[in-house]
């Protein structure tokens, strides 16, 4: 069986961020909403892309998440999880750079 990769970059702002919490176990959390627009193309046509997706980030990625402004622009790199009991996955930020 080969190995499954889920890895994410996304270019995109933070639209939202929730208060940074700390999990049971001590370790600091955020929420965020992030927004991505961009021009690519597809099936030989250019096509406008807009996305919204829920993220989180834990340690020190979450607490660097908190002191940066809504509406910055980030490179984000990660992966997708769905939560136990949710529907939707979820952008889980391993670290973030200036895009």
């Amino acid at each position: 069986m080969s190995r499954a990769a889920n890895q994410l970059l996304l270019t995109a702002c933070v639209a939202e961020a929730g208060a940074l919490r700390h999990t049971p176990a001590g370790l600091p959390a955020i929420d965020l909403k992030l927004e991505h627009e961009s021009s690519l193309e597809e099936a030989g046509q250019s096509r406008q892309v807009k996305a919204a997706l829920k993220a989180v980030a834990f340690g020190a990625v979450a607490e660097r998440l908190a002191r940066q402004a809504l509406g910055s622009l980030w490179l984000f790199q990660g992966f997708l999880a769905t939560p136990r009991n949710g529907k939707h996955a979820v952008f889980h930020i391993q670290d973030f750079q200036q895009a």
